[in-house]
């Protein structure tokens, strides 16, 4: 079979026509950057700035780029390790003290690559405490001095943790006595000529130059909700897209870190069973319609990004949206189907009609649903926010090419499904729904000391709800079951926000299942 050949070509009327929805100037939108080789060939914005002003958004404002900051955090740390301060195998442990050993024994290399095991910090927060509140990454350490399990052994899973990134980023400011802001600026953004952008830990404060963010509401309206805790290391930079159009071009010629150090961050992890994780130290390594990519999105409350480089097209992308209801990875992606020639045909969906349901494993651990909306196939685990699915033959589906990264598949088998992740496969039985359940004996508080929550579930007039008070504050559940045992549990506030409880036959207890960085916290009744 020959080789691919991929190349790009541009026309600016078809990147038009992409974001044509959202050419309007009463709503906010995008802003898109594109080069090619090192050459921007396309700067436009499309849409607000903010609502309450009549300022267009462009490629030259500040924007949230969310999770794309943790190649930038990763390349600080391994630019300690050229100055021999640092190593990828030094342990946590070694810069962050009183850990308990589940997580003081985590190597940095692991939590760069998410494959530490270790509980997401930033999702107990979220979880127990609500989003709003002004929690710093010092109180989210805090955790890590109680917390006394894991998710999973290291090394033999991937889980997208924002955790690490938190005690990444406080082993920084250790190795170097000066705040992470600082060490950004002083070591990678100026050497690199990026001077619009910057670390923005808070969304309350006011920075120059800035979009700001909108959530959508279900009414119709736009609120301005979003998260109150401290986002450093984790996801907390703002740039401009032209920034990022150059900081995308010095990586094919570094002007910050060496030539091993970018190697190693293009380096996915291996688990255990030998399968590649497809994330490197911040970035991620894919292929999208055969052509490799080299990417990382963000996701922020009220808007997300992407950043994507081609290199065998020699096309760069970096999108960024200021509202909550655009993906802004779908965008890049529709941006590639035009810019580059020679890509493999789109997947076509197959029949999907028996894939439909909910399905529930052995030990009651894993939950999935699979369900249709209109012409859309959508999947949720665990009771997560349901993501789309593509179904590419008649019993197998596979998450949409935007999602494909957390390699997940459901694969029909008779009455069940055999659910894959990571080439780990398990056999979720279907079951049928339930409908009129009541809490009944369930209904009560439940403590987990490792995490100080109490989670209080009880049923009123509107349904069953629970209330979690955790360490630093409290927040509101709505709850729905799946079975007499196991219960979705959606915040209140936020609907992405969304968990299963899983409550032990003999009313002794229950288990939070969170789909990423909380698996199986136990909770034991205290009532």
């Amino acid at each position: 079979m020959a080789a691919h050949q991929f190349q790009a070509r541009f026309e600016a009327g078809e990147i038009d026509k992409i974001f044509a929805g959202i050419d309007q100037c009463h709503l906010p939108g995008a802003a898109v950057g594109i080069a090619i080789d090192g050459v921007p060939v396309y700067r436009k914005g499309f849409g607000l700035a903010n609502m309450e002003l009549p300022a267009p958004l462009t490629s030259a404002m500040r924007m949230r780029i969310g999770s794309t900051t943790k190649h930038f955090t990763a390349l600080a740390y391994m630019l300690l390790c050229e100055e021999g301060l640092a190593s990828l195998d030094d342990t946590i442990g070694k810069y962050v003290p009183g850990l308990r050993a589940a997580t003081r024994d985590a190597t940095i290399h692991q939590l760069m690559g998410h494959t530490s095991g270790i509980r997401d910090a930033m999702a107990v927060t979220m979880l127990t405490n609500g989003v709003n509140l002004p929690v710093t990454d010092a109180q989210m350490i805090e955790y890590y001095r109680s917390i006394d399990s894991r998710d999973f052994e290291p090394g033999t899973h991937w889980s997208y943790n924002n955790g690490g990134y938190i005690l990444l980023t406080a082993a920084i400011e250790k190795i170097t006595g000066e705040p992470f802001a600082t060490v950004l600026r002083k070591r990678i953004l100026e050497p690199a000529g990026l001077y619009d952008t910057m670390l923005r830990p808070w969304d309350s404060d006011f920075v120059p130059n800035s979009a700001a963010l909108h959530v959508p509401g279900a009414n119709g309206e736009w609120t301005r909700t979003y998260m109150g805790m401290e986002i450093s290391g984790a996801g907390g930079m703002v740039s401009t897209m032209d920034d990022m159009l150059s900081w995308m071009k010095q990586m094919d010629h570094p002007v910050v870190g060496s030539s091993e150090t970018w190697r190693l961050m293009h380096e996915p992890h291996r688990l255990a069973n030998g399968k590649s994780t497809g994330y490197g130290l911040g970035l991620m390594i894919g292929t999208y319609r055969g052509v490799p990519t080299i990417h990382h999105a963000g996701m922020v409350f009220g808007g997300n990004s992407q950043f994507i480089r081609v290199p065998e097209a020699n096309l760069d992308i970096s999108i960024a949206v200021n509202r909550g209801d655009l993906w802004a990875p779908a965008y890049a992606n529709m941006i590639i189907d035009v810019c580059v020639e020679g890509l493999d045909p789109a997947f076509t969906s197959a029949s999907s009609e028996k894939a439909l349901g909910t399905f529930v494993s052995q030990s009651g651990q894993r939950v999935v649903s699979l369900f249709s909306v209109g012409n859309m196939h959508l999947m949720s685990v665990d009771g997560g926010q349901a993501v789309p699915i593509t179904p590419v033959a008649e019993d197998v589906m596979h998450l949409d090419p935007t999602m494909d990264f957390m390699q997940q598949s459901a694969r029909i088998d008779g009455d069940a499904i055999v659910f894959s992740e990571f080439g780990m496969e398990e056999t979720l039985s279907a079951i049928k729904p339930v409908m009129d359940v009541s809490l009944g004996g369930h209904a009560g508080s439940y403590r987990a000391d490792t995490i100080d929550a109490i989670i209080t579930v009880s049923e009123e007039a509107g349904g069953a709800r629970a209330t979690i008070q955790g360490r630093y504050g409290r927040t509101d559940y709505k709850l729905e079951p799946i079975t007499p045992d196991i219960w979705r549990i959606e915040q209140c506030v936020r609907a992405s926000l969304a968990a299963t409880v899983r409550f032990n036959v003999d009313g002794s207890g229950l288990s939070l299942n969170y789909p990423s960085g909380m698996r199986h916290i136990s909770f034991v009744r205290v009532d």
